[in-house]
């Protein structure tokens, strides 16, 4: 969508209204002193409370990099990229988003600098314009305004929208100016604006501080934007008399000045802002028609998290250990098993490159299960090929992502098959036996991102696989990120030998899915399921695995106390 002039951004407003004539309200998060506080976690917790309330809730994500969209930013840098159904490779806040309102986002929930230029420019190459100066205001804060009335329709009562950075930033000028914006497009009824500060400790005088606070609402003060609600993150929590002297020097209602204090997990967060009343605020100032939330499902979910007395150790072998957003959903994924089964799930994380053939024993004897998820590239992958056969020899319990199930497939052919120098093209160019390839049609794609399989994609599993059993399902829907195939020269020599493709893509071209018999769980998918996972309902592959660790542990130890998990989830 190219950026509007005034009077075309009005129509477009009209266009976002529900029916009856209302126009979805908005409420947009900013936040303060320090980056990493938690908006995005702050943010989904509101939405989780007002759809616990009986709202339509969507969320979206402004980020100010100049990257048009993290597809093909390195995860040292970034994290992981999270794919939305549509194919879209967005911002990792988006994962927080969809496992908080258990709602599945789109690409335009995802907005950055780049994209907006880009849009932008792109309108001004086609003569939309007719020749006027394209300058940052009105042109690029209209279509920032445009991304966001976009989320707008006819099924949402409140779009909830996060801005990356901090105020202060000068990346983020352009977002604030347009959200100030905003409010005088909508109306002020229709927005409300929720800033997320820091309350620091100061150990050798023993005080918390809220200067920080002070000069950040200042600063967007200065940019035309007076915060309705401010949300103090502090280590401990923060005394009536600070939250009185903030409400009085920031003008803003003390009621509406809450403390997330830090907790012993994410998921009590949307709680704790409900006790501190911030949805009541926020549904008062906006004129929601809304009852009091049901929070009995989160509050059975917290129920579950905590009343856990046992664990499994599972490892995680992967190529970015050293930034453990990069697997930010594989974790979140390996947690949701956990509480379906009653455990922790105690995270092992391995450098691949630190594995192989002389050390795996050491290595990966003590853990119950394994699982290797995706990447790019041939760094490491040696050691993840090491990993993965000590859990094919040894009985541990194992799960490939993406790259994990390539890996799986080139273990095997190299020491079943008897294929030596089996490998994948990516890796290997030269490799006598391309176990994983590029499909023909990708081979002639200059442009790589040309040649990926993104987005929602369906797969047709065996009846009675293991796979079929775990999902209960003859058919399912997983999210995609990958280039690289399983070679189908190769298909019929490995299920001969014992790795079954349980899964393929509907025409029966595409494996989807391995599994190797006579294991107790040693299964690989091309998909990354983990971005469908929610802490009220696990991805099966991931519920899949934590239960066939658990099954392992109590083998190797009987006396760990038993726990029915329908038991823990009604306590």
């Amino acid at each position: 969508m190219g950026s509007k002039a005034p009077a075309e951004f009005a129509s477009t407003l009209s266009e976002a209204r529900n029916p009856g004539g209302r126009v979805a309200k908005h409420i947009f998060v900013t936040g303060g002193v320090a980056s990493s506080l938690g908006k995005g976690i702050t943010a989904s917790s509101l939405g989780r409370l007002l759809k616990a309330r009986g709202l339509r809730v969507t969320m979206q994500k402004l980020d100010p990099y100049i990257n048009v969209d993290p597809g093909t930013m390195n995860p040292f840098e970034h994290g992981e990229v999270f794919v939305t159904d549509d194919g879209g490779e967005t911002d990792l806040d988006l994962g927080h988003y969809e496992r908080f309102i258990d709602e599945n986002l789109t690409r335009d929930s995802n907005a950055t600098t780049g994209s907006i230029y880009q849009a932008v420019l792109a309108a001004e190459r086609r003569g939309d314009y007719l020749g006027r100066t394209v300058q940052v205001i009105p042109h690029i804060t209209d279509e920032i305004k445009s991304r966001i009335t976009r989320l707008a329709t006819e099924d949402v009562d409140v779009v909830i929208t996060e801005v990356g950075g901090t105020v202060g930033d000068i990346e983020i000028l352009p977002f604030l100016e347009a959200i100030r914006q905003f409010r005088l497009d909508v109306g002020r009824s229709q927005v409300c604006y929720v800033h997320v500060t820091l309350v620091p400790f100061i150990g050798p005088s023993g005080e918390q501080k809220t200067k920080p606070t002070q000069h950040s609402v200042t600063e967007l003060r200065s940019r035309g934007i007076q915060p309705d609600a401010i949300v103090l993150r502090s280590e401990s929590p923060v005394e009536d008399d600070l939250r009185a002297k903030i409400s009085r020097l920031c003008d803003v209602e003390k009621r509406a000045v809450v403390n997330a204090a830090d907790a012993p997990h994410l998921y009590q967060i949307p709680l704790v802002l409900h006790e501190e009343g911030l949805d009541n605020f926020v549904c008062e100032t906006l004129g929601c028609d809304s009852g009091p939330p049901d929070l009995s499902e989160w509050r059975s979910l917290v129920n579950r998290v905590e009343s856990a007395r046992r664990s499994v150790r599972i490892g995680l072998i992967g190529k970015y250990v050293s930034l453990v957003d990069a697997y930010l959903s594989v974790v979140e994924a390996l947690k949701h098993g956990g509480y379906h089964h009653g455990v922790d799930v105690d995270l092992e994380w391995i450098q691949a490159e630190e594995v192989d053939d002389t050390n795996a024993e050491i290595r990966l004897r003590n853990l119950d299960g394994m699982i290797v998820p995706g990447g790019f590239g041939e760094r490491g992958t040696e050691g993840m090929v090491s990993a993965v056969r000590f859990a094919r020899e040894n009985q541990v319990p194992c799960l490939g992502i993406c790259l994990g199930l390539q890996i799986m497939t080139i273990e095997f052919a190299r020491n079943v098959l008897g294929l030596e120098g089996a490998s994948s093209s990516e890796f290997d160019p030269l490799t006598p036996h391309p176990v994983i390839d590029l499909m023909d049609t990708q081979r002639d794609v200059t442009d790589m991102g040309g040649t990926m399989r993104l987005g929602s994609y369906p797969a047709r599993l065996v009846d009675g696989s293991r796979v079929a059993t775990i999902y209960g399902s003859p058919l399912v829907q997983e999210r995609h990120r990958h280039r690289w195939e399983v070679n189908n020269r190769y298909r019929e020599a490995m299920t001969a030998a014992g790795l079954i493709a349980s899964g393929v893509s509907p025409d029966g071209r595409l494996v989807e899915f391995v599994e190797l018999e006579d294991h107790p769980f040693w299964i690989g998918t091309q998909a990354h399921p983990e971005f469908k996972s929610r802490p009220t309902r696990p991805a099966p592959l991931f519920r899949g695995l934590v239960g066939a660790a658990l099954a392992r542990a109590e083998g190797r130890n009987p006396h760990l106390p038993a726990v029915d998990p329908i038991e823990v989830e009604q306590d």
